[in-house]
């Protein structure tokens, strides 16, 4: 996503456009949510904007031109001026993710880019106790693949975690996590461990000493990338008025701070 939105903003600059987006998103990972800055003159502005006429103003104008090069891979929904002193990554608090499980004894062929297909039997109470291990403030190493030149501790913070059915479709379950900051495939490598106690291979009450061992051999593999999605990220009101931004709003910018 980033690179073909920054290609898009270097071709109208002239020039190489730096972003910084809210999450790392690996490939094959999705975001509903993600918010990017970047630097950009306002003659470059007013020069997207021109690309899509219509109403208006020079942001919207250049956001519908954005998303009419980009799509359907990527949309912009929404584009506004930054309060000075925001960064997309530095500023956020916290970040939301979704992980969809595909539970159907076949494949379903249209939702195979956003979830995971895991037939067969699965203990979510199980589960469900599993994932309360993961709350609170923990070394999260045997969950994060670590890049080159960084060591443990990896000290991350989750504030929720969830298992539920999507409302819409019984067949997708979904598992949402909330964190001030995750480290690379965190979610993902929560979710295969997760889904290893559901399949009754690893115990759930195991979880917390997993944990606390540090030891990333203990932990499930990762998840496919396909099923997570980046679904909200959370500023300060000072930056973003109510907090929180995700589209549609919902019940977690409205949730107890």
């Amino acid at each position: 996503m980033a690179g073909l939105l920054g290609a898009a903003l270097g071709a109208m600059a002239g020039r190489d456009v730096p972003l910084t987006c809210a999450g790392r998103t690996d490939a094959g990972v999705h975001a509903s949510a993600q918010v990017v800055h970047a630097d950009l003159d306002e003659a470059v502005v007013r020069k997207g904007a021109k690309r899509q006429p219509g109403p208006g103003t020079v942001l919207e104008r250049l956001g519908r031109s954005l998303s009419r090069q980009l799509g359907p891979a990527v949309a912009v929904l929404e584009a506004r001026v930054a309060p000075e002193g925001f960064d997309a990554r530095h500023s956020a608090i916290a970040r939301r993710y979704r992980y969809s499980l595909l539970r159907t004894p076949w494949p379903d062929p249209l939702l195979q880019h956003c979830s995971w297909h895991v037939p067969g039997p699965l203990d979510l109470a199980a589960m469900r106790v599993g994932a309360d291990a993961f709350l609170g403030e923990h070394d999260f190493s045997a969950f994060c693949r670590l890049p080159p030149g960084e060591s443990p501790p990896v000290i991350r913070r989750v504030l929720s975690v969830d298992w539920s059915q999507a409302p819409c479709d019984e067949r997708v379950w979904r598992f949402e996590i909330e964190a001030n900051a995750f480290c690379h495939q965190m979610v993902r490598s929560i979710v295969g461990t997760l889904v290893g106690v559901g399949q009754g291979r690893i115990p759930a009450g195991e979880m917390l000493a997993t944990i606390r061992g540090g030891d990333r051999s203990r932990a499930g593999q990762p998840a496919p990338p396909q099923g997570l999605c980046l679904v909200a990220v959370r500023y300060p009101e000072s930056l973003v008025p109510g907090g929180t931004w995700q589209p549609g709003g919902g019940d977690w910018a409205a949730a107890p701070r």
